[in-house]
């Protein structure tokens, strides 16, 4: 103990002691040192006062956030040591200081206006003016910012007045190697560290700020950079003549539109639910004796709703924001990645919500309760042609009223009010659901006390049909709202599963409760249970029912279009109507696997979907039709990758369809706020705010949640990560 302390005391009073500070500074190494100090301070500054300390939720992070500056800094400021003549090493040191500096401060204004992280195309595409412009202007300088430039004039200063010399020593011989390789070594470390905290953290890159949470800024800006650099090197070899081969497979692969139904919801507003996590199996389950989602299954097997039963997810490591690209666009996520976060800053898209405003004059809107920057949806959005995003920081998430994934969904549902009832009617509107997510935890005070879950064994099945019942209450209380001001009348409503919730090694516990026994269970089971839900609900529909062809996510835009009576014919979409009679039930999953009404091909085996039986001696016209599906598959998801690797919809211009400028969309909370209202309050406006005389219907809106009338706190539990990271949840 004396031993230690005694050296603390010496650090303390031969390095870290003021009296010290100016022999340090003075010779080479020291001023090198000071350097770094003090730039890992002012990062972690910015951390703190500007990047709400990166939204930390476990010691691993936080500890990460003081550890990550120092190994890059290190690096990027050794490059000077190499530097033997003392002018240009201190003035290299300096410079090199000053650009890490000038990138650090950039990040911190275009944060405080966008909630994001500076990428390469905003620093070097046309947007740089746009935006860089609207930082300047709109950002009001913090009394901090000093701090981050005044250790660069302070040092200069120190050299003009001569406090501080050109040390005439060199260094010592490898000192500037071994410092370059020590930061190396830091940086790997932390590299190390990261991946095993957040597995797949570069492959899947879901947010920025996850990026910068655990590998710094500057390793972030690095690896945009490459990224942007392998996308524009992709993109530069595209052709247009290479689109010829695309529109030819999509005119061969064109469903024809059945008449039965093509126009039914004409003029219709469209609300779409995306329902997160929620699988087909709850549908019309009982637990206990007790219907996990009644209101759902009213509205299953609603005259005025068409539903299908053999629906299937298609996302890839994009999780989420793959069904969204899907949903909208009709071409399939990347085959790593998201496309959202990995593209989605310069994409070309001809996406519904412009297709549906060029077409029929529809305004649009999403809500969701998390972050805009969350799967980059602040960028993609706007290309895509979304004239209102509403996200986290329109609506109260403090305290109880979020989950760590955002709002819950009763309150998202009933906050939104005020933005819905002032959209130009017709509308496409959609909500992305939170609260039914892994762990899917659900705080005792919103539980229904009079529903018992399942006692499988597993925390994450329990849990899960009780998420499901409190969504499925978050639904009929919207319905009901929709009812009582009358927009239910003129609404088509899509609701529709993104993706799986319990995951497979959690099917031993699901099996009992499907009826199985863990020892029956195959990959076939695996991926029937890749099922989701999809129900179109139309008013005044007459004729119902549960359509049980084969299909998936990539289907729905043409579905919805059709139904809108807006012909698909001129757009680039993989998908096929799915009521048309003409269509190829072939299901194509993200990893070429495949699944059709008679056979299915699972992790490099086939499967006779009929009997549930694995084909291990097929026959040879099996094997024929096994091959003409599987080169189908390869070809469907080669075409759509095509389309987005290279971004040859740049390359397309449709008849009628005028292509999307991102400078003209502002989502930030005042601008919206604005729009909305001048909107509403236009004199011929035929808004719902307006058609109740200009007042609110949020009082029309009645709601159980316990949280409704909570006041505003201090502290939320929004975390923004990966998407299929559960861990610190609540």
């Amino acid at each position: 103990m004396f031993s230690m302390r005694n050296r603390v005391q010496d650090l303390w009073q031969q390095v870290l002691s003021p009296k010290n500070w100016n022999r340090q500074l003075n010779s080479r190494k020291g001023f090198f040192v000071w350097i770094v100090i003090l730039m890992v301070l002012k990062t972690i500054l910015a951390y703190g006062a500007d990047f709400n300390w990166l939204h930390i939720a476990s010691p691993v992070q936080f500890i990460l956030i003081f550890f990550n500056p120092v190994g890059f800094t290190i690096i990027f400021l050794s490059l000077a040591l190499f530097i033997r003549r003392k002018e240009l090493y201190y003035g290299a040191l300096l410079l090199l200081d000053g650009l890490l500096t000038t990138l650090l401060y950039i990040n911190v204004t275009y944060f405080r206006e966008f909630s994001d992280y500076m990428s390469i195309n905003t620093m070097l595409g046309y947007k740089t003016v746009n935006q860089g412009t609207k930082v300047a202007g709109a950002v009001t300088l913090n009394w901090h910012d000093v701090f981050f430039w005044a250790d660069i004039v302070v040092l200069i200063g120190l050299f003009v007045f001569k406090k501080i010399k050109f040390d005439n020593r060199r260094l010592p011989q490898f000192y500037a190697f071994k410092t370059f390789t020590f930061g190396w070594l830091l940086l790997a470390l932390n590299f190390m560290v990261a991946d095993i905290e957040r597995p797949q953290l570069l492959t899947r890159q879901f947010d920025r700020e996850y990026l910068v949470k655990y590998l710094g800024l500057g390793p972030f800006t690095i690896c945009d950079a490459y990224n942007t650099y392998e996308t524009s090197q992709v993109r530069k070899s595209a052709r247009p003549d290479q689109l010829d081969e695309v529109k030819a497979y999509i005119k061969s692969h064109y469903a024809e539109v059945n008449p039965s139904f093509y126009g039914t919801a004409k003029g219709k507003n469209v609300i779409v639910i995306h329902l997160e996590s929620f699988q087909q199996l709850s549908i019309d389950r009982q637990i206990n004796g007790q219907e996990v989602t009644p209101f759902l299954n009213s509205l299953y097997h609603d005259q005025g709703t068409i539903a299908f039963d053999n629906f299937f997810h298609q996302v890839g490591q994009g999780k989420t924001s793959d069904a969204e690209n899907m949903l909208e666009t009709s071409t399939f996520g990347l085959p790593q990645g998201s496309l959202f976060s990995k593209l989605g800053n310069d994409q070309t898209f001809q996406a519904m919500p412009a297709i549906l405003n060029q077409r029929a004059d529809y305004s649009s809107a999403v809500f969701h309760g998390n972050t805009g920057t969350f799967w980059n949806r602040s960028n993609v959005y706007k290309r895509m042609g979304y004239q209102n995003w509403v996200s986290g920081e329109y609506f109260d998430v403090t305290g109880k009223k979020a989950t760590s994934w955002g709002l819950k969904d009763k309150l998202l549902f009933r906050d939104s009010v005020p933005y819905l009832e002032r959209l130009s009617q017709p509308f496409y509107a959609k909500y992305l659901t939170v609260t039914n997510h892994t762990p899917f935890d659900i705080d005792k005070q919103d539980q229904d006390p009079n529903f018992v879950t399942t006692n499988s064994g597993s925390k994450y099945v329990d849990n899960y049909f009780v998420a499901n019942h409190y969504l499925d209450q978050s639904l009929k209380e919207f319905f009901d709202y929709l009812k009582k001001t009358g927009l239910y009348d003129n609404t088509m409503v899509v609701l529709y599963g993104d993706h799986y919730g319990i995951s497979n090694t959690e099917n031993h516990y699901l099996a009992p409760i499907l009826g199985r026994t863990d020892g029956e269970w195959t990959d076939l089971d695996n991926a029937n249970l890749q099922r989701t839900p999809l129900i179109i609900h139309i008013p005044g529909y007459k004729e119902g029912h549960i359509d049980h062809t084969y299909g998936g996510e990539i289907d729905v835009a043409p579905t919805i279009e059709h139904l809108l009576g807006i012909s698909t014919k001129r757009y680039i979409q993989f998908g096929q109507d799915l009521l048309s009679t003409k269509r190829q039930q072939l299901v194509v999953f993200r990893n070429k696997d495949w699944i059709s009404p008679d056979y299915a091909s699972l992790s490099g085996s086939y499967w006779n979907v009929k009997t549930g039986q694995r084909i291990t001696d097929p026959t040879t016209q099996e094997q024929e039709t096994f091959n003409k599906l599987q080169d189908s598959a390869v070809k469907e998801l080669a075409m759509s990758d095509d389309v987005n690797q290279k971004n040859l919809l740049r390359f397309y211009d449709p008849k009628g369809f005028k292509a999307i400028d991102d400078r003209n969309y502002d989502y930030s909370k005042s601008a919206t706020v604005k729009r909305l209202k001048q909107q509403s309050e236009e004199r011929k406006s035929n808004s719902l705010y307006a058609k109740n005389g200009d007042k609110t219907t949020l009082g029309d809106y009645v709601t159980d949640a316990p949280e409704v009338y909570d006041a505003k706190g201090d502290t939320t539990r929004v975390i923004p990560r990966g998407a299929d990271d559960f861990s610190g949840s609540n």
